[in-house]
């Protein structure tokens, strides 16, 4: 398998995730999102994703786009260990949590859409990043209510093993603490993203431990 990845991107840090708790075994493409006004933007990655986003998956003849597609296509093709849980009801509650951060959240503090707002908006560097933080302090928020309390929730997003929403919830803690975003507001949140963190997985697909890193 083949992964076009970005280092930060929070999309392709999910699926690096997912690749490294399934111990699957994938060659990385680094794509670098703003060097040269971004190689996504180029003709050769295009071709392989005509969105211009990260990540993109390649298995053999098959090319996949959209974080979550890609996840739930590992843990079909690649069922243990499983980051879905096996009842109906289970498997709506991790979809809604990881949907919560994918969609209302993620989409919000792209890049392109930060850079439209400095760009052709014309807002100031304060202005993009108290919109970033608007954002995602307030989309962390309504994860934490899904999260607190609730009786499914264990030592991870759904008991006591890491799954999908986990892989979500943990690049997007990553990128709320790069830009200096509040978050004691969220102790359940950050709770399990320490839990995610100190396991190998969470780290082999770290920023940090990448080999695009800067």
């Amino acid at each position: 398998m083949k992964l076009y990845t970005y280092f930060r991107s929070s999309a392709a840090f999910r699926v690096r995730i997912a690749l490294h708790l399934k111990g699957l075994d994938y060659t990385a493409v680094p794509v670098h999102l703003t060097r040269d006004g971004g190689a996504q933007h180029g003709p050769d990655y295009r071709a392989v994703n005509p969105a211009a986003l990260v990540p993109a998956l390649v298995d053999g003849e098959l090319t996949l786009t959209q974080s979550l597609a890609i996840i739930e296509y590992l843990d079909e093709t690649c069922p243990s260990p499983p980051l879905l849980p096996p009842d109906p009801p289970g498997r709506a509650r991790v979809r809604a949590i990881a949907l919560s951060i994918a969609c209302e959240i993620h989409p919000l503090n792209n890049l392109r859409v930060l850079d439209y707002l400095t760009g052709q908006l014309g807002l100031d560097e304060a202005q993009r990043m108290a919109w970033y933080r608007h954002w995602v302090e307030g989309g962390l928020a309504a994860v934490e209510a899904l999260l607190a309390a609730h009786p499914a929730t264990g030592r991870f997003c759904h008991g006591d093993t890491p799954g999908l929403a986990d892989c979500v919830l943990v690049p997007q803690v990553f990128n709320a603490r790069r830009f200096d975003c509040r978050l004691d507001h969220v102790p359940t949140v950050t709770r399990i993203a320490a839990a995610c963190e100190a396991l190998d997985a969470f780290a082999r697909a770290a920023p940090a431990a990448q080999p695009d890193a800067e």
